[in-house]
């Protein structure tokens, strides 16, 4: 039997993070079970690699509190590490005025949450990103930055296995518990001392086998981007995102420009029918219909989910998805746009006793583990901080 002091569910961001500062704490005997043959093929390995800078989040809330100081780790371990990073920031344009007091609501809590953040007039966003088009005023983000999300988990692989504290066992899922301590995977049992569940799309059925996370409900987003053609010109300096809609944790078709100098626009929000439904019908399995019976449950009793039930589905069309993009910059021609390859699941769960959409991470403890629930946007911003805090709380002494 496989043994481990602390095994790790899950080698996406939030697993690898975990280890490595449980590693800095002297840790050792660390297993990280990733059901796929390598990392990165899930939310991690998909996300535009934007590290946000705590614009969106309420006060005091755990997105808040780890979101723009997770940034900060993010950017100076890539420094450190020599990966591919992009410091350009980010404007968030109006796409009419009345937006505007959307916009003043983001300036306040981004201040609230200790962001850089200051509104520019149309003179000034021309300055930062001329083919960016707002309502009279723009927030800028001198914090917002880019990395490539592969090139981190790869360099994160690396250090652990380097540390000689953790063994990384790729294509083994867990299933289950064998026994009080005992770990169920496909590749033979693992008995463990403590678990932290870091399983992403699956987090909420590895924590249901505690007992936990009954009262939640996970439905998916799928998010699917259109790229910049190559030989097109169209200058994206660092990213145009639009007012979100801030009772929901969308934030709307925008543009990026890679690391690597590609642009992206997107993604949607489009509920999806699998926790890795990537294509039309791709990643549906069995759970398609209690899925789709979710939804329908949401629908007639959600107005905010009503409204991206109904809006966000057009945007498998062509023209609908460019629609969006073109209300943020000055010119779009939808002809210098492509289907773009990548494409990522939201994980997002639900609160079943109010049939609201959870805003914020979840943290849940019990018998020796801990679980982290809803990591959805900024997770991969907040991981390095996230990682610290709840090492501290739980695995202290």
């Amino acid at each position: 039997m496989d043994r481990a002091e602390i095994l790790v569910v899950g080698g996406g961001i939030i697993g690898l993070t975990f280890a490595r500062e449980l590693v800095a704490q002297g840790r050792d005997g660390i297993v990280i079970l990733e059901k796929e043959p390598e990392l990165g093929l899930h939310a991690s390995g998909r996300n535009s690699g934007v590290l946000h800078a705590g614009i969106y989040y309420a006060p005091d809330t755990m997105k808040a509190r780890s979101c723009l100081a997770g940034n900060r780790l993010m950017r100076a371990y890539c420094k450190e590490r020599g990966l591919p990073i992009l410091e350009s920031g980010k404007v968030v344009v109006a796409r009419d005025e009345s937006e505007l007091p959307a916009l003043q609501e983001l300036h306040r809590r981004a201040t609230a949450n200790g962001a850089r953040v200051e509104l520019v007039d149309e003179a000034q966003l021309a300055e930062i990103e001329p083919l960016a088009r707002t309502a009279g005023r723009a927030l800028f983000s001198r914090d917002t930055a880019i990395v490539d999300p592969k090139a981190v988990l790869a360099s994160l692989r690396a250090e652990l296995e380097a540390s000689g504290r953790v063994r990384i066992l790729t294509g083994r899922a867990f299933t289950g518990l064998a026994a009080a301590r005992v770990a169920a995977t496909t590749g033979g049992p693992v008995a463990y001392g403590r678990l932290v569940n870091a399983a992403g799309a699956h987090c909420d059925r590895v924590a249901r086998h505690f007992g936990l996370a009954r009262d939640y409900r996970l439905i998916p987003f799928k998010g699917i981007y259109r790229k910049l053609r190559p030989g097109a010109s169209f200058q994206v300096n660092g990213n145009i995102y639009p007012v979100p809609d801030i009772r929901n944790p969308f934030l709307g078709v925008h543009f990026t420009r890679s690391v690597h100098g590609d642009v992206y626009v997107g993604p949607t929000a489009i509920p999806a029918f699998g926790r890795e439904n990537y294509g039309v019908l791709s990643g549906m399995d069995r759970e398609a219909l209690s899925i789709a019976g979710l939804d329908a449950a949401l629908f007639f009793s959600n107005a905010t989910f009503r409204s991206v039930a109904l809006t966000e589905p057009k945007k498998y069309l062509a023209a609908w998805f460019n629609r969006d993009a073109a209300r943020l910059v000055k010119r779009f021609d939808a002809a210098d746009f492509l289907r773009a390859q990548k494409v990522g699941i939201r994980p997002q769960l639900v609160d079943w006793r109010t049939k609201e959409l959870v805003m914020d991470f979840l943290v849940e403890a019990k018998d020796e583990s801990v679980h982290v629930l809803n990591p959805i946007s900024p997770a991969f911003t907040s991981s390095m901080d996230l990682a610290k805090r709840l090492v501290r709380e739980h695995f202290a002494g």
